[in-house]
């Protein structure tokens, strides 16, 4: 399989359209980086980050064989924290087990890329024991749920193991705080050992053809606290969905099942009524797909910003809470509001709330979440005709699925509706699944793009009922 020549979708513009190095080893620069060039074109291969991804897996299970293609495997226990390997860090137990800075394992200084800012900071370090993988894997893609007050900040990387022995280099997953005061959350770009690349937040084989796949993989976190404090992060769910899926144009229609009928009240929230707002954020509303998808989901679940955290936006601004998620989802390396982990990381820094990436195989498995209460958004591309209903095409967009008709149509809340009365659309349910789950696609000039192969963001209480929790773990989620 070819690999895109962008580094970034261009999802500004296909929005747009809709609309109308250091001491401490954690902080060095990975070896041999990747030269990239840019590639202009609207529909671009490069779906990286915001809504689909080079050589995207498919749905979890192969059609008829019942073979698992997606492992999401999460840390959130207190025996799970206690079973890494811990330098200056400890397990701690109570309401929300998770892992803190409990004496730090040494000083390091960061320069942060994006405003020249150089601070040092005291660190500890966690890494998970390796996760062997049933099925060995093509892509990972990590994310965590943390909590960072002012003056603290995580480092997430990501190690794998091939199918021949040799190990990656440990891959920076994300630069990650809550808030901006400290750093710019960020990826990290040019991360290659010339068999894998870290495409924003997405660990890829690069020759998907070949038979070398990624075995198995370990997750390291590292906790930073400005020197002399007593503040610290803390980190309560880390995980990674690893997957590899045969590439696929189309994929098995399913049947309506249990959740034909239901339909689960969302806000509505249009990502078109704040084009123009912030450009600094990924040029504004026209590009806020994952964001305002967030935010519908953080709300229905009853969670929303305080009057204090919006009062940043402009006043005359409506709805400002989707301003916020964009500016508090932004990747700056990225420049971009569509990094995965970071969205769910987002969600996650609402009062009990857990959020994290992975991928669906069909719309049966959808149901079943939306039966238990639990919406679900989705990452796809298509074009303007594959899709009944939208009125534009693009090549990467997230929306909210909400519910499903009697005849088990999709109802979904589409941030790219013009306005929030317009953000309720009903869509077939063959062309979405398909749209949703294919890996593979073509884009209007007939050239081979890709698909998300069902990626999808979950976020849910930190104690679910026990129906949801019953649903979660049927799909591998703890």
């Amino acid at each position: 399989m070819t690999r895109p020549t962008s580094r970034r979708t261009l999802l500004t513009a296909a929005l747009a359209a809709a609309a109308a190095g250091a001491a401490h080893p954690a902080l060095a620069t990975p070896t041999a980086p990747r030269g990239t060039a840019t590639d202009t074109a609207t529909d671009t291969a490069a779906a990286t980050g915001a809504g689909s991804r080079p050589d995207a897996a498919g749905p979890a299970t192969a059609a008829g064989k019942g073979v698992a293609r997606v492992d999401y495997h999460g840390w959130t226990t207190y025996t799970d924290w206690r079973s890494g390997t811990a330098k200056g860090t400890r397990a701690v137990a109570g309401s929300r087990h998770g892992v803190v800075i409990g004496t730090p394992a040494g000083r390091t200084e960061y320069t942060d890329p994006h405003t020249g800012k150089k601070a040092t900071w005291d660190y500890a370090t966690w890494t998970g024991p390796a996760r062997r993988l049933t099925t060995p894997a093509s892509e990972l893609v990590a994310s965590w749920n943390a909590h960072t007050p002012a003056g603290t900040w995580i480092l997430v990387e990501l190690r794998g193991t091939y199918t021949d022995g040799k190990n990656t280099p440990w891959y920076v997953i994300g630069r990650w705080a809550a808030g901006d005061g400290d750093i710019r959350r960020t990826s990290v770009d040019d991360q290659t050992d010339g068999r894998s690349t870290v495409w924003t937040d997405t660990l890829s084989i690069d020759d998907t053809a070949s038979s070398l796949r990624i075995a198995s993989y370990r997750l390291r976190l590292t906790l930073y606290r400005k020197p002399g404090t007593g503040s610290t992060p803390k980190v309560w769910r880390l995980g990674a969905m690893a997957s590899d899926i045969p590439d696929r144009f189309t994929v098995p229609a399913s049947t309506p099942g249990q959740g034909a009928g239901k339909e689960l009240r969302l806000p509505r929230y249009s990502q078109n009524i704040h084009v123009g707002q912030y450009p600094e954020y990924d040029n504004g509303g026209e590009a806020w797909c994952s964001p305002t998808s967030s935010q519908m989901v953080i709300e229905y679940w009853g969670r929303k910003p305080t009057k204090d955290d919006l009062a940043w936006v402009e006043p005359e601004y409506a709805d400002p809470q989707v301003c916020h998620a964009a500016r508090y989802a932004f990747d700056y390396q990225y420049a971009g509001c569509g990094n995965w982990p970071f969205n769910a990381a987002y969600a996650a820094t609402y009062r009990d709330m857990q959020g994290v990436v992975t991928r669906l195989g069909s719309l049966g498995d959808v149901e079943k979440l939306i039966g238990a209460g639990i919406p679900v958004i989705t990452s796809q591309s298509f074009l303007k005709e594959e899709l009944d209903g939208a009125g534009y095409g693009t090549a990467g967009h997230l929306m909210c699925l909400a519910g499903f008709t009697a005849a088990g149509d999709v109802i979904a809340h589409d941030p790219a509706g013009s306005n929030n009365d317009d953000v309720r659309r009903v869509y077939k349910r063959r062309e979405f699944e398909n749209i949703w789950l294919r890996t593979k696609r073509y884009n209007a000039n007939g050239q081979v793009r890709s698909g998300s192969g069902g990626v999808c963001y979950l976020y849910f209480p930190a104690k679910p009922a026990p129906a949801q929790q019953r649903v979660l773990a049927e799909l591998g989620i703890r």
